[in-house]
């Protein structure tokens, strides 16, 4: 017989659980063999768990205060996981703990995308096809024993892999970060991993250090993310072929990689549009990793791997296979990171795309790159994909690296097409000469998208390269020391309509 305290628990975590029917079930992992002690493996015992909710018709599996040491976690339908104050569960390390990550799936073909996108099993917490699941806090998941590495799409044209910044390092320094596919046998690579599930529910936990994907979700419908904190050494939350997802209220920390990116890949075989997303109220940064969450807010770490400046960003792209659509980013903040990116280079067509209400702070490339490219990483016949109906307003950055203007940047013959700027106000650090003011940015049509791929801009302020039917209306400009580059520079540009813009002398 339950006791009133747990009378008053479980009503307690009905009123906040996602799936109130899952609180009339509840399963401690401590009940089915875990300790909690952060030397023993828990693996089983958390298994055994949510396999004990799962054949009950569903419940909630519950972590008291404790420190879980676990390999691979499978997520079933039906089934709340929640993380009590204290809780943490913590990647064990096939190094060092005698176990394994179950294997990645086989029959995958990883030809468009990377090892990462392309497998799930692979991971911390997995689920693949369930529906009805939550994951909530305030408890903390560690990815201590996962790699951030894995090996590069198998694609035989082999360009636009990497960014350009890229090209001069070291083979062994790549092949450190892209390691065979064999040397990836029984590692975890990722925290949580989603795949064709629905109804899924994060929220209000806090993750640390993990691998290549803090979540990944592949096409995952009726997905929300909510209240998370994390900070990560790679990816932060990638949304890939997704279908109706809210991230809502989440600070996102990822020095070496995106903080909050949509993707479009070929993960699942076919070209799928990520479509009817929102992502609102959060703040992503690229701090020293863990001085996010430590509160110290470090900004020690000079260059991401990739060579550039740190990272964590909201982004759309890199890989578009299936376009995007529907997505709307408002109220959300970037600190001491790359800026708003929209990209679409292997055949998709980004469309119907607004971002508002953005505070931008520190800011270590181009506070807005908007790009169409043609590498085209895709079965054949893929084409090139299209910008259209894109709207951007209520934009303040401040602190931007000179080199690199906000950018609408399409190609010969494929123009970015009705893009609004309306009430932006940008100021960059400034700084640029004469020299840089009579360079003549290249086409690089096939390159990896980033706002350094074609260097130093010719213009501090906005640059615009093919594209058509562009509204800009009320872009305030500034410079924190002389800069001896124009405002603006704008090449094949029909149908440019510039009004409220002090600076713009057309």
């Amino acid at each position: 017989m339950m006791t009133r305290r747990e009378i008053g628990i479980g009503l307690a975590t009905a009123t906040l659980l996602p799936f109130p029917a899952h609180a009339a079930r509840r399963f401690s992992v401590r009940d089915h063999g875990a300790r909690g002690d952060g030397a023993t493996l828990d693996t089983d015992a958390v298994n055994a768990a949510i396999e004990a909710a799962s054949a009950a018709g569903g419940g909630t599996v519950v972590f008291p205060a404790g420190r879980y040491l676990c390999f691979s976690i499978r997520l079933k339908s039906r089934v709340t996981l929640l993380l009590e104050k204290g809780a943490v569960i913590e990647a064990a390390d096939p190094t060092r703990h005698p176990g394994r990550y179950d294997l990645a799936e086989e029959g995958i073909d990883q030809l468009y995308q990377d090892y990462g996108h392309s497998h799930w099993r692979n991971s911390l917490i997995w689920g693949d096809g369930v529906e009805d699941v939550a994951i909530l806090g305030p408890g903390l998941i560690h990815g201590a024993g996962l790699t951030r590495n894995g090996p590069g799409a198998r694609w035989k044209a082999q360009t636009g892999e990497r960014p350009l910044s890229m090209k001069d390092m070291p083979a062994k320094s790549i092949d450190e970060l892209e390691p065979a596919a064999v040397a990836m046998r029984g590692q975890g690579n990722k925290a949580i991993a989603l795949r064709r599930g629905r109804n899924i529910r994060l929220s209000g936990f806090a993750m640390l250090k993990c691998g290549h994907f803090a979540i990944l979700a592949t096409g995952t419908q009726a997905l929300t993310i909510t209240d998370l904190v994390i900070d990560t050494d790679r990816d932060g939350i990638d949304l890939d072929c997704v279908k109706g997802a809210l991230v809502e209220r989440c600070r996102v920390n990822t020095p070496n990689d995106d903080a909050i990116v949509v993707k479009a890949s070929y993960a699942l075989g076919e070209a799928i549009p990520a479509e009817d997303i929102v992502i609102r109220h959060c703040a992503v940064s690229g701090y020293d990793l863990g001085t996010m969450l430590d509160g110290t807010r470090g900004t020690t770490m000079r260059l991401a791997p990739d060579r550039d400046r740190p990272t964590g960003r909201i982004k759309l792209g890199t890989e578009s296979n299936g376009g995007y659509r529907n997505v709307l980013v408002e109220d959300c903040t970037f600190d001491h990171c790359r800026g708003l990116a929209l990209e679409t280079v292997d055949g998709g067509i980004l469309e119907n795309v607004t971002a508002r209400r953005l505070k931008m702070r520190d800011i270590t490339t181009a506070p807005i790159f908007l790009r169409i490219g043609d590498r085209r990483r895709g079965p054949a016949g893929t084409g090139i994909g299209a910008i259209r109906g894109v709207l951007i307003e209520d934009v303040e950055a401040v602190g931007i690296d000179h080199r690199y203007a906000a950018s609408i940047a399409g190609l010969p013959g494929h123009p970015a097409e009705r893009v609004t700027l309306r009430n932006i106000r940008l100021t960059y650090d400034g700084g640029g000469t004469a020299a840089d003011a009579a360079l003549a940015p290249p086409e690089v049509p096939a390159a990896y998208p980033e706002p350094s791929m074609f260097g130093t801009l010719p213009s501090w302020g906005l640059f615009i390269r093919h594209a058509g039917d562009i509204t800009i209306d009320g872009l305030t400009l500034a410079t924190t020391k002389p800069d001896a580059r124009p405002p603006f520079r704008v090449e094949d540009a029909p149908g440019l309509k510039v009004t409220r813009t002090p600076l713009w002398r057309g």
